[in-house]
């Protein structure tokens, strides 16, 4: 069984008063599997889940299929799928993307659902099993005192971020803190690893690779404190693709293509796939895939090849944090490891490459799949004393007209390296103000956030647009239900109200909006574009 046993710290009380069943718990709901660890007298074992046939697993598969009697989820799901059920594989994956709303459809066989409704079912399960559980149990969900905390890619745009909070509290499980994933392995590396950080070597660099995202961090520690300096992502790629790889190798070696397959072959392939892959060690030469009833042999030198550019993005998405240490901010003497995490960075050629980059300093920890939810469950916490100053890690502004409406320029309102407040310290956060005169009747504001702002202030790589903001300058407009139909008016020069805008960035690192007329205090306030008062 995952375990994790403390170095020293100091007590300290960081939440409500615990009572006699109140737990402190780390949620990492992954790509492919959810994993769940707990604090219990200075260790942090990982939850254990039975299967179907009652063997007890350190994971619940983060499956879901559709059977007759409706959705089954977990180990239930793997079965179903074995049976030849429909199944939804990398849920984690749809919620990345830029334009994810909880109505966002995803497809389960023939029957189409809305990703809220399929993610809350599946929590509403691991609600059930920790329920169950010997070493959660009903009275401790139940009781106030007890803490949840759960994680997201750092990458993660709000519109994910609200998700996972809506659906936590939906399944009946009230999240407390809601932190990005390299930075939980970094509570993770410290508290494993504390001898390696030194007055010296005081950096630890995260590699997360999961099943379907990809997450570095560089962090500096200072005893029990951490503090994130920047943060990368790539939301495409991750051991799934490794499959992918192994899966096309495999057909290739059959001579077969894709097409020819079924869907329920396909999946049964990656499954296979997935479980080889999760197999490999140094020493393996070659991988055997079944297919059709043939054994298809890969060689591993073939598969560490075609997946060579896989591990070379995520060598990419780096270095600009690599950048950031060779240039003595800090410089690589710094560095007391480089942390390998997250179910993908069981490919040896993975912590080969990283070798061959960091040298001795790169750790793999040793339970990869584990990692992220041991941290969190360090976070959760109350005795402890490990503290967090995390960041945005991306952009967010405004679209502005400029010239009297014949350019359109982007306002950068909060950059990636905008601090987030502090979740137990209750430190301050970023906070970004703009005032101005109104200078029409009514201001659309086209907010967005982005993966990064360039030196030009212009936003780059992935955009989520948020949903259009009408605010009334007008006072006599402000009780129309919609304000879309109103024809747009310019006033005469200095006619116009003092507008203040307000952003600011929660702990859980969603931004929220309010517009204020200065003149006689008339606010309204947003959280991705929808006005929450």
């Amino acid at each position: 069984m995952v375990t994790s046993t403390p170095k020293s710290r100091v007590p300290r009380p960081l939440g409500p008063a615990a009572s006699g069943t109140a737990v402190d718990l780390g949620i990492d709901f992954g790509t492919t599997r959810t994993v769940v660890a707990r604090a219990d007298r200075g260790n942090y074992p990982v939850v254990l889940f039975p299967d179907t046939y009652g063997d007890l697993k350190e994971y619940l598969p983060s499956l879901t299929a559709l059977t007759d009697a409706g959705l089954v989820h977990g180990f239930a799901a793997a079965q179903a799928a074995r049976d030849g059920a429909p199944y939804l594989r990398s849920l984690k994956r749809v919620l990345a993307s830029p334009t994810v709303r909880a109505e966002t459809p995803v497809r389960i066989g023939e029957q189409s659902l809305s990703v809220l409704e399929v993610l809350v079912s599946f929590l509403r399960h691991l609600h059930n099993e920790l329920v169950a559980s010997p070493q959660v149990g009903a009275q401790a969900l139940k009781d106030p005192g007890t803490q949840i905390v759960a994680a997201v890619p750092a990458h993660a745009f709000s519109a994910q971020r609200l998700l996972t909070l809506e659906a936590f509290r939906l399944a009946g499980l009230g999240v407390t803190a809601l932190l990005n994933e390299p930075s939980a392995a970094g509570f993770e590396f410290t508290h494993r690893r504390a001898s390696e950080v030194t007055s010296n070597r005081t950096q630890v660099l995260v590699y997360d690779l999961g099943g379907g995202t990809f997450d570095t961090s560089v962090v500096r520690v200072d005893g029990t404190s951490h503090q994130v300096l920047d943060s990368r992502g790539l939301s495409d790629l991750g051991g799934d693709d490794v499959d992918l790889v192994l899966a096309d190798l495999a057909l290739k070696a059959a001579g077969l293509r894709e097409e020819e397959l079924a869907a329920n072959e396909l999946d049964a392939l990656l499954d296979q796939c997935r479980e080889v892959k999760e197999g490999l060690s140094p020493q393996t030469r070659r991988v055997l895939v079944e297919l059709r009833g043939q054994d298809v042999v890969v060689p591993t030198q073939t598969l560490y090849e075609a997946c060579r550019p896989l591990v070379n993005r995520s060598l990419e998405a780096m270095a600009p944090l690599v950048d950031l240490l060779d240039d003595g901010r800090p410089d690589l003497s710094e560095v007391a490891g480089v942390y390998l995490v997250g179910g993908g960075t069981r490919l040896p050629l993975v912590a080969r490459t990283l070798r061959e980059r960091f040298g001795r300093r790169v750790h793999r920890s040793p339970y990869p799949s584990a990692s992220t939810a041991i941290g969190l469950a360090v976070a959760a916490d109350r005795t402890g004393s490990y503290e967090l100053v995390d960041r945005l890690s991306r952009g967010f502004g405004v679209f502005r007209e400029q010239d009297c409406g014949y350019r359109t320029s982007f306002d950068p309102i909060l950059l990636e390296s905008s601090v987030l407040p502090g979740v137990k310290r209750k430190t301050p956060g970023a906070v970004a103000e703009r005032t101005y005169l109104s200078a029409h009747n009514v201001g659309w504001f086209r907010l967005a956030e982005c993966t990064a702002v360039n030196d030009l202030g212009e936003p780059c790589g992935e955009m989520a647009p948020y949903e259009e903001i009408v605010f009334p300058f007008d006072p006599g407009l402000r009780g129309l239900p919609d304000l879309r139909g109103v024809e747009v008016r310019r006033g005469e020069a200095g006619s116009g109200r003092p507008i203040k805008e307000r952003y600011e960035v929660t702990s859980a690192g969603v931004v929220q909006v309010s517009l204020t007329d200065a003149t006689d205090g008339y606010t309204r306030s947003y959280v991705l574009g929808k006005r929450t008062s």
